[in-house]
């Protein structure tokens, strides 16, 4: 670990870099993120700013819009506008970590707009083995309205644009020639799966799979956002049908729990990692 990142590791052999004070300009919405993230053979599984999407920064937590104040980076969807360059980004600021361990971290966050405090988030990230080919990324953010008055969680969709549903956990996989398949217990696709709730959603590359899980009642409550056509990246949906408003004093709380595996999961496979990864 030094001033800006430190490593996870299970059993001595790193898999993810945290960092926690990225130099980015303020259009990408700067925040902490975990990048590379790996498989225990090493494989990458995630991205940082490709081409596409500047502002996909590994796997992370990113809101579009919070009170208008966009926390996931690139451009703001206006209703009957279309996406628009808007100063009005905000940034997450790293404050201290309360635990740090190699295989884990508890940290303490602010989420700051217009020189203003809007949220204090606690973060709890692990590192868990499983078995000698996957581990276990456990991500927990609790996010406490520090303001006097109510706070307003939207999205592209709440905004006008139907589909795009995305702010809170968001994994932004490795682009690979070919798209990776997406499956859930009982749908596969990204038409199918897009949008909807599943306990757990399985997204497999070449040589390697996510199984992504809510691990809370509330977490699973979340629709799915998932691509795989345009660009792989998989997420829950805070405000997927109407604005999510998280009252003064109060705490929004979520847990993903995401299996990193080497070689390509069938849906057994993947359920079973998922039971074996998430505590009741």
């Amino acid at each position: 670990m030094n001033n800006d990142s430190l490593v996870l590791r299970i059993g001595g052999r790193p898999v993810g870099r945290y960092v926690t004070r990225p130099a980015l300009p303020d259009r990408l919405s700067p925040r902490p993120y975990l990048h590379p993230v790996t498989t225990l053979a090493g494989t990458a599984v995630t991205e940082l700013s490709p081409a596409d999407h500047a502002h996909h920064l590994g796997v992370g937590v990113a809101v579009p819009d919070v009170e208008g104040h966009n926390f996931w980076g690139g451009r703001t969807y206006v209703r009957d506008q279309g996406p628009t360059e808007l100063d009005n980004h905000g940034a997450q600021r790293h404050s201290a970590f309360q635990l740090c361990d190699p295989d884990g971290f508890v940290e303490e966050l602010r989420w700051m707009a217009a020189g203003n405090e809007l949220l204090r988030e606690r973060r709890t990230v692990a590192a868990v083995g499983l078995t000698d080919s996957a581990w276990a990324l456990d991500f927990t953010f609790s996010l406490t309205n520090v303001t006097a008055g109510g706070l307003s969680f939207g999205s592209p969709a709440t905004n006008g644009r139907p589909g795009a549903a995305y702010g809170g956990f968001f994994w932004r996989a490795r682009k690979e020639p070919d798209a990776p398949r997406v499956f859930t217990a009982d749908a596969e696709g990204e038409e199918a799966v897009h949008a909807t709730t599943a306990d757990w959603l399985a997204l497999a590359g070449a040589g390697w799979t996510l199984v992504l899980a809510g691990a809370t009642a509330a977490t699973r409550r979340d629709p799915w956002f998932v691509r795989t056509a345009q660009y792989p990246g998989v997420g829950s949906s805070l405000a997927h049908d109407k604005r999510l408003i998280v009252e003064a004093g109060d705490t929004l709380v979520r847990r993903v729990v995401t299996v990193v595996a080497d070689g390509t999961l069938d849906r057994s496979g993947a359920a079973a990692l998922v039971r074996k990864a998430v505590s009741p």
